[in-house]
């Protein structure tokens, strides 16, 4: 924890203790009237994570517990951006993250509050911050997709690093405005340095550039495009869109090499805002997150990794386990204002 976050914690527990004596002369319904009007309070959720997919869950988890959730919904990088611009100002209790470099911009500011213990023990330790500011709730790998129809599995690269070259000259579509791109970008900038990286970058100049995964993967059904680059469970959620078997909508996913920067395995996560895990409003809804229900929803409906023993992975996907992202600690990917910065200067956004 932050020496700001943690003299934050002395100011409020010197609030608790001035405030005691007082709560002991007045009425004994006063605490209980207290707790009441707490347990009433929404928790403010800034969610990087799309609408569609994150509110179900929500809606469910207030079916459930009579909580209620006041949700914000931006890109991750936008989220992140604002959080980092409100400081100690910011309403938000909850950062809902589509990816490890987001939360972690945010925890480098010292805005993250340490998690509690046993809600972070649920999850292996390489998919959660190493000083317990964030955990992560679903794994995402990155892949190429790409229309069989229009490239073989023998003219597949073997690395991203690859499609730079002349071969892949704008074929493949990129969604540089997202976060998952962009952490991808700082995974690259980790594993091969900021010089290789800018170079990658200058090289995918021509690009067919969308604002979002979805449209890339709809680009490669329709036959308007022949490749690009996105999570793994995008093919998927749009088939189910469709109403047709995944094995019917067409595109199909390449893993790249093991070790890889392009086999990056990234996760969706959540922290918490300053001490606001201590409300219990707020450690009931991340609770909620890394339970079966939430991991087993996450699994059969966005078609991600649930982080959770237990709980099965998405049906027709290698298991978590067998994928061989390149050697990377999660939590070196939080210098998004720097990749943000080589993607514009590259002219890709």
């Amino acid at each position: 924890m932050s020496a700001h976050i943690t003299r934050r914690g002395f100011a409020l527990l010197g609030a608790t203790a001035l405030a005691a004596p007082l709560a002991a002369c007045g009425s004994d319904e006063q605490p209980a009237a207290d707790e009441t009007a707490a347990e009433d309070q929404p928790v403010v959720l800034y969610s990087g994570r799309n609408e569609e997919l994150i509110q179900p869950l929500l809606d469910q988890f207030t079916a459930d517990t009579g909580i209620k959730v006041d949700v914000r919904y931006f890109d991750s990088a936008e989220a992140a951006g604002l959080l980092l611009e409100e400081g100690d100002r910011s309403p938000a209790d909850l950062f809902l993250s589509q990816d490890a470099g987001a939360l972690g911009a945010v925890a480098k500011a010292g805005l993250l509050g340490e998690l509690d213990a046993d809600l972070l023990g649920l999850v292996p330790e390489q998919y959660r911050s190493s000083e317990g500011a964030w955990v992560g709730l679903t794994g995402r790998s990155r892949v190429m997709v790409y229309d069989p129809a229009k490239i073989t599995a023998d003219q597949l690269p073997s690395s991203v690093l690859d499609l730079t070259g002349e071969a892949w000259d704008g074929r493949v579509a990129i969604a540089p405005l997202n976060g998952s791109f962009q952490a991808f970008v700082t995974a690259l900038r980790v594993t091969e340095g900021d010089d290789a990286a800018a170079a990658w970058l200058e090289g995918m100049a021509d690009a067919p550039q969308l604002e979002k995964n979805g449209p890339i993967v709809e680009g490669v059904a329709s036959g308007e495009l022949e490749a690009g680059l996105v999570n793994h469970y995008y093919v998927y959620e749009m088939a189910a869109e469709a109403g047709v078997p995944v094995e019917e909508y067409g595109p199909a996913l390449h893993y790249f090499a093991p070790g890889d920067p392009g086999a990056l395995v990234n996760v969706s996560g959540v922290g918490a805002l300053g001490d606001s895990a201590e409300k219990a409003n707020v450690a009931a809804l991340l609770d909620y997150l890394l339970a079966t229900e939430a991991q087993t929803y996450f699994a059969e409906t966005t078609f991600e990794y649930p982080l959770i023993e237990g709980v099965a992975g998405p049906a027709g996907q290698p298991a978590l386990a067998e994928l061989a992202g390149p050697a990377i600690d999660l939590n070196d990917l939080d210098d998004l204002e720097t990749t943000v910065q080589m993607i514009q200067e590259a002219g890709l956004a």
